[in-house]
């Protein structure tokens, strides 16, 4: 019996669990919105919401168990300035998700997680950002 035990295996071996999990973090915090699985954004809820509760914490202490997780200090820089100055008066909550349809292929449920009070300006900018800068490197033909 499973009396007692949270989280879903999603199929994975622990390692894999934690990796998926870390990009998934990454992804959203610097997309503030992206598509997934619901059973895979319903447990992505919880890890994300720690992470930026350890971000508006601050200090080093807080910096290094994030830097643990998401090894990129620009989005950590992100979580400590931008989303910490967004949710300090926020307790908790900091994300929804919405139920999006179901995958055609698998038919799976999907889900959309974003942060309450997103920049919608932040999805995608790094894209967007890549394609101009190919656009100024190139030459014109």
């Amino acid at each position: 019996m499973r009396h007692g035990i949270s989280g879903r295996k999603l199929n994975r071996t622990s390692s894999h669990r934690k990796a998926l999990f870390a990009n998934l973090a990454v992804s959203l915090i610097a997309n503030e919105q992206i598509k997934t699985t619901l059973p895979k954004a319903k447990d992505l809820r919880p890890y994300v919401e720690k992470l930026v509760t350890l971000g508006k914490k601050g200090g080093l202490h807080a910096r290094r168990q994030v830097l643990s997780v998401i090894k990129d200090n620009q989005l950590a820089e992100k979580l400590f300035g931008a989303l910490a100055e967004r949710y300090k008066g926020r307790s908790g909550g900091y994300t929804r998700i919405m139920k999006a349809g179901y995958r055609h292929g698998d038919n799976a449920p999907m889900a959309v997680i974003e942060f309450v009070d997103r920049d919608v300006e932040a999805k995608g900018k790094k894209d967007r950002e890549r394609v101009a800068a190919e656009a100024v490197d190139s030459p014109v033909v």
